[in-house]
């Protein structure tokens, strides 16, 4: 069961089916919906390519609306709906309806003022005199439609589109993107594909001569952030007593470095070293190379392993997709800007606004 409110006009409960089909099923589903809401008119369109779709009249006020239907929208293509919608003449708004409406996409649809409804039972219509929302969980990613794009954007596919992210104005071959990334040539050939069906990279050339650059960096960006993922993580709590707090990453990593153990920083402490708007570290996060034991990372850094109250958080992923793209500042190894990005927006302590912070002034897009 659905609640829909509407500013304190109305309230009416209605059921949603449990499989709705994309396309003109899901379409008339959404135009269903309204109707059932006491004292919305919904008319919809009498011929093929008649502007507005329908025409939604409430407590006296018409609205015009133009409805796109598509399997799976997720953060890229709600960037490129968003810049559809702003062409749209006045007084038209836009309703997207799809089978999967991805969480980063449903906040970027609202955040701009267009309305949406998905299979799951997610739903956003904000107009004068009318507001529908229902909230759901996140979409599992096992249940996207089966011609929803394949190729994910992580794991070493993430690792890729992190180099991709590194040098945007760069013109890449697959091989030179493969090399640079550490992975298999046939997977930057599968990423390429999705992500030129994104609408995120333009081919040039022919043959051996063909090349991609990204176009559209920042979609790319929140793309790569709502699917990366890391697999088999391994973590570990630990206390180390540090007189002050920001220098804690350095001793760390210099530890680490002596010891052999490949390793990068990253969250707030990394963040802090590139960015002065971090004003507060309450816990270092390190990731190490899988093949070392965390235990042992620790003892190396002289940190005692805890179950609560630890200033140090050791992790280690299957196939050291942190590591790959590390940098070194001031002798300290860090993991790339992108990564630091990544790792804070996954942060409960505040982590989403530093990774804000962090975005805006230091990746520029």
């Amino acid at each position: 069961m659905r609640t829909f409110t509407g500013r304190g006009i109305f309230t009416v409960t209605v059921k949603m089916p449990q499989k709705v089909k994309v396309g003109g099923a899901l379409e008339r589903e959404a135009i269903r919906l309204l109707r059932d809401v006491p004292g919305v008119i919904v008319e919809t369109k009498t011929k093929a390519g008649d502007r507005p779709d329908a025409i939604i009249r409430v407590r006296g006020v018409t609205h015009h609306i133009e409805v796109k239907a598509q399997p799976l929208i997720n953060a890229a293509a709600a960037q490129q709906l968003i810049a559809y919608a702003q062409h749209l003449p006045d007084p038209t708004r836009l309703v997207v309806v799809a089978h999967t409406i991805t969480e980063d996409a449903r906040e970027r649809l609202a955040e701009a003022g267009i309305g949406f409804f998905d299979a799951a039972g997610a739903k956003f219509l904000d107009l004068p005199g009318l507001y529908l929302w229902t909230e759901v969980r996140t979409p599992d990613p096992t249940t996207a439609p089966k011609d929803a794009p394949g190729v994910r954007l992580a794991g070493k596919a993430g690792v890729a589109t992190e180099a991709l992210l590194h040098q945007p104005q760069r013109r890449w071959r697959i091989q030179e993107l493969a090399n640079e990334a550490k992975v298999s040539i046939g997977l930057v050939h599968r990423l390429f594909l999705r992500l030129e069906r994104e609408g995120l990279v333009e081919a040039e050339g022919t043959g051996p001569h063909k090349a991609r650059r990204v176009t559209q960096p920042g979609p790319l960006l929140d793309l790569w952030a709502e699917e990366m993922r890391d697999r088999g993580v391994r973590q570990l709590r630990a206390f180390r007593l540090a007189r002050d707090p920001r220098a804690q990453a350095a001793a760390l990593s210099r530890a680490l470095h002596d010891a052999g153990i490949d390793h990068a920083v990253t969250g707030a402490a990394a963040a802090a070293r590139l960015a002065p708007f971090v004003t507060a570290v309450p816990v270092t996060d390190v990731w190490v190379s899988e093949l070392v034991d965390l235990e042992q990372a620790a003892r190396v850094t002289k940190a005692d392993t805890v179950s609560d109250g630890n200033n140090v958080v050791f992790r280690s992923t299957k196939d050291d997709g942190p590591l790959v793209l590390r940098e070194r500042h001031d002798g300290t190894w860090l993991a790339d800007t992108f990564r630091i990005y990544l790792d804070l927006r996954n942060d409960p302590r505040r982590g989403r606004e530093q990774a804000d912070r962090l975005r805006e002034e230091v990746v520029g897009f």
